[in-house]
């Protein structure tokens, strides 16, 4: 070993090992980090006061639907209606197949051994592994009768006892006595209880729609089907249906509007295609400014000014995506290969031919790139703008959320928009191959 190479071991180490404590410092750097958070944000009093119970509650309505039997104390009549809406309540004189009726008497089978019966002005809940709940009405108040201590899914005061169980849960109060049972699937999605095609099977729907008599003799049966789902009262297909076009139409308006005022708006800003250094700074900081701001806090400014409606989401994407493309396409023009350009000027041709025949080629697989990618996102975006500015399948989704009960319809409005977005990413994938790769 040479004296210079010996000289140089100790740097060699040196070096090593400071990169050694580097490589080790920027993950402990993290850890310290995470673990600062972890107490800032307060994360164990959060998982403290969960509620498990109510998620459990929320993920089972999401893919299940109840059925409401209830008894008016006042009057003894007793109706049934999934979810306890009127568009979705059983005709007068019949009830669900678990529900049977003798004299004053409604016994409701819950499965598993899960008995509800009315019976006189009281009502009594049969549990497998617990016994019977009695409740009888009382000096104006009401008398509980139950195997003691009573279990933390009985909730007893003196006007009113709720029971939940797995199997369904059941709510008396003094003016009425209500059971739920809960049922897979999304209730009366393709037809109504008003509708003839009601809880008929997939086979006899097929029947019917081929070779059946008609059920409406001014319309055949399948015009009758597709009717009776497009006008849904529960779903309202036919709005929904809407609310997508006009989702799709707020991002399709915005970023191709912002697509064609940014272009020209690139040009100025553009170094190479720009000498005025001071209106390219100004151009810039427009674009600075309208791409600063959110396109959420436009959405709010733009409402305020023009009204509510999806034309206002438009205009907030719109101005958001202008700042972004205009950024976006005046460093491509930066970046284009002068040569192609002065081929074009050695013709004679004048400013905006060298544009359109020496430029524009140049960055249109940028562009077109840059434009598919915002429309796909913007497709996203217009779901949380329209519920600000009322349009769109964000309105119906906040609407549902704020009911706190239609939790199987923010399911139908989520997988409608997750499919919204999967069909514009493979619509615009499908664009990207013909238009910029020629496939």
């Amino acid at each position: 070993m040479t004296a210079a190479t010996h000289s140089l071991a100790p740097a060699l180490l040196a070096g090593f090992h400071r990169r050694k404590m580097q490589a080790l410092a920027i993950p402990a750097l993290i850890l310290l980090y995470l673990g600062y958070t972890f107490f800032a944000f307060d994360v164990p009093s959060l998982f403290a006061k969960a509620r498990l119970d109510n998620a459990a509650i929320l993920a089972g309505d999401f893919w299940s639907y109840k059925t409401h039997v209830t008894r008016d104390n006042r009057t003894g009549r007793v109706t049934a209606a999934v979810e306890g809406e009127n568009k979705g309540a059983y005709p007068a004189g019949t009830l669900p197949d678990w529900v049977t009726q003798s004299g004053d008497t409604t016994t409701i089978d819950l499965g598993t051994g899960h008995v509800v019966t009315y019976a006189g002005k009281g009502a009594s809940f049969a549990v497998p592994g617990y016994g019977t709940i009695d409740i009888q009405p009382q000096d104006g108040g009401l008398k509980l009768t139950a195997p003691e201590p009573l279990p933390d899914w009985i909730n007893a005061s003196g006007n009113r006892v709720s029971v939940t169980t797995d199997a369904g849960r059941f709510t008396y109060t003094r003016s009425k006595v209500e059971t739920f049972r809960y049922s897979a699937g999304w209730e009366l999605f393709f037809f109504t209880l008003d509708s003839p095609f009601a809880w008929k099977s997939w086979p006899e729907l097929a029947a019917l729609a081929l070779w059946g008599d008609r059920i409406d003799p001014a319309r055949s049966n399948i015009a009758g089907m597709v009717d009776d789902f497009w006008h849904n009262g529960m779903w309202h297909h036919s709005d929904v249906a809407g609310a997508i076009f006009e989702t799709m139409l707020m991002a399709f308006l915005g970023t191709f509007g912002a697509a064609i005022i940014a272009l020209p708006l690139a040009f100025v800003a553009a170094r190479n295609m720009n000498r005025l250094a001071p209106l390219r700074f100004a151009l810039r900081r427009v674009f600075d400014f309208t791409r600063g701001v959110d396109g959420l806090i436009w959405t709010i400014i733009l409402s305020r000014a023009f009204g509510p409606g999806p034309m206002t989401g438009a205009l907030a994407i719109l101005i958001t995506d202008t700042g972004a493309f205009g950024k976006s396409f005046s460093e491509a023009l930066e970046n284009i290969d002068e040569k192609q350009v002065e081929g074009i000027r050695s013709t004679g041709a004048n400013a905006s031919q060298r544009a359109r025949f020496g430029v524009i080629p140049q960055v249109t697989p940028v562009l077109l790139s840059q434009v598919l990618y915002f429309l796909e996102s913007n497709t996203r975006s217009a779901t949380v703008i329209g519920a600000i500015v009322g349009g769109g399948i964000g309105l119906l989704l906040t609407q549902a959320i704020q009911t706190q009960k239609d939790w199987e319809e923010v399911a139908y409005y989520i997988t409608l928009i997750i499919l919204m977005v999967m069909a514009m990413d493979t619509l615009s994938g499908w664009l990207r191959r013909k238009l910029i790769k020629g496939e």
